[in-house]
């Protein structure tokens, strides 16, 4: 690996932060590498790792890894000492997964759900997943360190609790933790799925840009701010709700009705299901978002020209964002996001219209990457921050070593 020369001692490094730098470094490092790297004595290097391998933290390099090249007395992140459940739950389908200590997935299951089913039926059939995919990798629910699950719509990420949504029938205040506690004794997240979606697209594959705009233009439209590296929630978890923000179309004197019983809200015009709306209204045979995207794709004309308008629309009030916000990034998925370009035409047409120079000039608009696992992968990064928290880490080297 690739270090710098020696730093100024800090004597105050803690385990969690020496851990932290191991987790950057996936093929591992040397005591050498960490004495380097914080300018920490030999002794305390010493005392620092003896207490993340007596608290199972970290590991010895493979010795297949050290025959080919790699030095000895290199250690690596134990990222089998548990696993991972988290579960991605949208409006008409849910992707489980069980991950590593590295948030990667070892093993998933997709099953169509409708959400306005209610928690009780929804959540059987991710409990259901979840015990599929850990009798697949013969891993007991003990070994489960950390569930999450996110959900389209508004939560209090304090309490775990979804509040007030707009189409989650019978979700309002729902324990979903609770749901969890008799099997799995472990922390569960419960988050909003677009915040998930911007975690994990910032952690994976923009870690250098801090300020970050996911767009999901799926069933409805959501998005997940990221700002300075962290998930923007807001004072009470609600930023980001702009799917039900009413705009203002030209052409239109009567507003359509929102799922969420107000009208002239930004999904009721550019939602995937306002597009199966209006696709039925003009004669065409569908009866879901992907039949929609179909559609499209195939090149319909009538699919064409709704698609174009929804995109304007989704355009006008992305500007509104960016000239909020700032971001430098916008990664866009769901469904729509895979019409291909024509989505993406008509938002980078009115936003770059209608955002401010400045704020347009270093500005990315993109399609997710990780679409349509950035839920997954979001939820096993923010479920990995808690677990490797510097304290969190503490508590366990205290345990191990006292």
């Amino acid at each position: 690996m690739t270090t710098t020369g020696p730093t100024t001692p800090r004597m105050g490094v803690s385990s969690g932060e020496i851990l932290s730098l191991f987790r950057d470094v996936p093929d591992g490092l040397t005591k050498s590498d960490v004495a380097r790297l914080t300018g920490l004595s030999r002794t305390t290097v010493n005392q620092r790792l003896d207490g993340l391998l007596a608290a199972g933290l970290l590991v010895p390099g493979p010795e297949e890894a050290r025959t080919r090249g790699r030095p000895a007395g290199q250690f690596v992140v134990n990222r089998a000492r548990g696993v991972l459940l988290v579960a991605d739950i949208g409006a008409t389908a849910l992707r489980a997964a069980v991950c590593d200590l590295g948030g990667h997935v070892r093993n998933e299951r997709e099953a169509k759900a409708d959400v306005t089913a209610g928690p009780q039926s929804i959540l059987t059939i991710v409990e259901k997943l979840f015990a599929e995919i850990l009798h697949d990798i013969r891993r007991p629910p003990e070994a489960v360190l950390g569930i999450g699950l996110d959900v389209p719509g508004p939560v209090d990420f304090a309490s775990g609790r979804v509040i007030s949504p707009p189409i989650m029938t019978g979700w309002d205040r729902f324990d979903i933790r609770g749901w969890f506690a008799g099997q799995y004794a472990c922390p569960v997240l419960v988050d909003k799925d677009v915040n998930a979606m911007a975690y994990g697209e910032q952690r994976l594959r923009y870690p250098d840009v801090p300020h970050l705009l996911m767009v999901k233009v799926g069933t409805g439209v959501g998005t997940g701010l990221i700002a300075g590296g962290q998930v923007h929630r807001g004072a009470d978890g609600a930023a980001g709700d702009v799917g039900h923000v009413h705009v203002t179309v030209p052409d239109v004197d009567d507003p359509p009705v929102c799922r969420c019983g107000n009208t002239g809200c930004l999904e009721a015009y550019a939602g995937g299901w306002a597009l199966v709306r209006d696709l039925r209204e003009q004669g065409r045979e569908v009866a879901t978002v992907d039949d929609a995207v179909r559609l499209i794709r195939a090149g319909d004309p009538v699919a064409v020209r709704l698609a174009r308008r929804a995109a304007r629309i989704l355009g006008g009030a992305i500007a509104d964002m960016v000239n909020l916000f700032n971001p430098r990034v916008i990664a866009v998925c769901g469904q729509l996001a895979h019409t291909d370009e024509l989505l993406f035409a008509g938002i980078r047409e009115i936003v770059y219209r209608r955002s401010l120079p400045l704020a347009t000039r270093n500005l990315q608009i993109v399609r997710s990457d990780l679409d349509p696992h950035a839920g997954v992968l979001g939820l096993a990064q923010l479920l990995v921050d808690g677990i490797y928290s510097p304290e969190r880490v503490q508590e366990l080297v205290d345990r191990a070593t006292t």
